[in-house]
């Protein structure tokens, strides 16, 4: 089913009539195409749950483009970034690109889809600008940081669950409590294996987040476990390259108060939730998917 996905992610490029930006999308990366995969489980793989998941396809693809200029990032799933190859500009132009054209692409869906989809571009834009914010200084607010992360990651997952819910005649509050949960632990996931896997399985230097001056749940939960001397010596390495001894002392951290597992016990309760909405449902393929979130490596 993914594949009438592609195909129609590839009709739309074409539409654009412009060599330049077809030659510019065949160089993005297509991930997991979770929220693809999330909306043809929900409603089938009819034209309209196809349009849908090719539309939220190439916004999240969008929202990709302009976080990597944000964040000055080079690489992107261990290749070259679309900035890195050809710069800013054509980056954050292609994104707006991608955005435009899934936004008309949405009015020949239905008016409901095209509200949830872009309310939560909406949300994603204010995470977005939450993230930076947050980037500034050493953030010790978990509720600041929730935010965040539904804003900028999971509003998007549960605008993906909430519409192919409305395409197939569900439950519509279900589905988007569902795609929520799914959404906080997916980056919740993200930002303990930033701590727990090596440079190679990432992509990037491990750590790579304390350094952008993100400060995620992990470090959140290790500065309410030290003593304040350690909690000067955390804040002082954060927004910063690590050492190897520096990145060492703050692993070790972790393992000495059980900050992953701490971590980990959140995101799992999400998911339980998510499991057991969809189980009500007779989901289970979503349960599974779910299941897949907490159980992942990369």
């Amino acid at each position: 089913m993914l594949s009438a996905v592609e195909r129609k992610i590839g009709q739309f490029i074409a539409e654009l009539g412009d060599k330049e930006v077809s030659v510019l999308y065949t160089k993005l990366p297509a991930g997991k195409r979770l929220r693809a995969k999330l909306i043809l489980k929900i409603a089938g793989s009819n034209l309209a749950a196809v349009k849908t998941a090719a539309v939220v396809e190439m916004i999240h693809a969008a929202s990709l483009l302009h976080d990597d200029v944000i964040d000055d990032a080079y690489t992107r799933r261990s290749k070259p970034s679309l900035n890195a190859l050809y710069g800013n500009k054509t980056a954050i132009m292609l994104g707006d690109i991608l955005y435009s054209k899934g936004f008309l692409e949405l009015n020949n869906i239905s008016t409901e889809i095209a509200k949830i989809v872009s309310n939560a571009v909406v949300q994603l834009s204010l995470g977005e600008l939450g993230d930076v914010s947050l980037s500034k200084t050493f953030n010790v607010d978990r509720e600041r940081y929730l935010r965040m992360i539904y804003q900028k990651t999971a509003s998007l997952i549960e605008a993906s669950a909430g519409a192919a819910a409305v395409l197939a005649g569900k439950p519509k509050e279900a589905y988007l409590t569902y795609g929520r949960n799914l959404g906080m632990a997916f980056q919740m996931i993200d930002d303990i294996l930033d701590i727990t896997q090596d440079a190679q399985t990432l992509g990037k230097p491990a750590l790579h987040d304390f350094a952008e001056g993100k400060t995620t749940l992990p470090y959140i939960y290790l500065y309410e476990a030290l003593d304040s001397a350690e909690k000067a010596e955390l804040q002082g390495l954060h927004a910063k390259v690590l050492k190897p001894e520096e990145a060492l002392w703050i692993q070790t951290k972790m393992k000495e108060h059980q900050i992953i597992e701490q971590s980990y016990l959140e995101a799992r309760a999400l998911i339980e939730e998510a499991i057991a909405l969809m189980s009500v449902q007779g989901e289970d393929a979503l349960a599974g998917i779910a299941q897949e979130m907490i159980e992942r490596e990369f």
